[in-house]
């Protein structure tokens, strides 16, 4: 009688399996090694844009599938930096590597959303609305906050009860348009996130 330990059992029902499955399916290693991996961003469309986390504003180049047509959605699937941008030549931070995450996640906002005085919930508007109702609430307390004299009678033409945080990541020429509309508001509290 042969002995058969359990391990040699499993290693002889394991590889004739393995083997009559290879054969069943016409395995040939050579035309296997042979073909050519497809590269993975080969049908990919590209788009060049910044990282939104800090003040650096680094190149990103972000990939995704999806050919524009009406009923294909489009999925961005691969981030890297982008080699041409002179900031960062491609490099990365660990916050910026993972961007994939920060596109995909559940709890990010993809519109706007206002919350009600006294309210304890959010509820959903439209671009248009909230674009209104920020420049209705501006327009509200610059009419009543204004100061265009101090008592002295010297023009100060200022608004001291709004501010402006401006974002970071804006090309020197946004940054100069933002700047120059704050001031015209008379807005004397403007910051940029790159300090804060």
């Amino acid at each position: 009688m042969v002995e058969v330990t359990r391990r040699e059992f499993l290693k002889v029902t394991g590889m004739t399996l393995a083997g009559s499955s290879v054969a069943m399916l016409g395995f040939a290693p050579e035309t296997a090694i042979a073909e050519v991996r497809q590269f993975k961003l080969a049908r990919a469309t590209e788009t060049r844009n910044t990282c939104p986390y800090c003040s650096v504003a680094c190149g990103i180049l972000m990939y995704g599938l999806g050919d524009g047509a009406k009923n294909a959605k489009s999925s961005i699937f691969h981030i890297e930096g982008d080699p041409d941008h002179p900031v960062n030549r491609g490099t990365l931070c660990p916050k910026g590597a993972s961007l994939i995450d920060f596109i995909h996640s559940e709890g990010r906002l993809l519109y706007p959303e206002y919350r009600a005085p006294r309210s304890d919930k959010w509820q959903r508007i439209s671009w248009e609305e909230a674009y209104d109702k920020i420049a209705r609430l501006l327009k509200k307390d610059r009419d009543a906050n204004f100061v265009a004299k101090t008592a002295d009678g010297l023009t100060v033409n200022r608004w001291l009860t709004t501010g402006v945080l401006a974002a970071s990541a804006s090309s020197n020429e946004a940054g100069y348009i933002t700047h120059k509309v704050v001031r015209s508001l008379g807005i004397l509290a403007f910051d940029n996130q790159a300090r804060v």
